[in-house]
């Protein structure tokens, strides 16, 4: 199965939104999902599988000043 993360083609074994973010080591706290130019809800996560083609942006929150 192939997806695109922040434009990187990504092969794996099927997945939801929330075993790729944990699979990756991510903060969900920190994190933005889109997914096909939708933003997906952390609720969400769980529930949606990935399909091939699909294209997510991962967007993390750095904080600082």
């Amino acid at each position: 199965m192939g997806f695109f993360v922040n434009g990187v083609e990504e092969t794996g074994l099927p997945c939801t939104v929330a075993e790729l973010v944990k699979r990756k080591g991510l903060t969900p706290e920190a994190l933005v999902v889109e997914l096909n130019q939708q933003i997906i809800k952390q609720q969400q996560w769980p529930v949606i599988e990935l399909r091939t083609g699909d294209r997510l942006e991962l967007l993390s929150f750095v904080g600082g000043g």
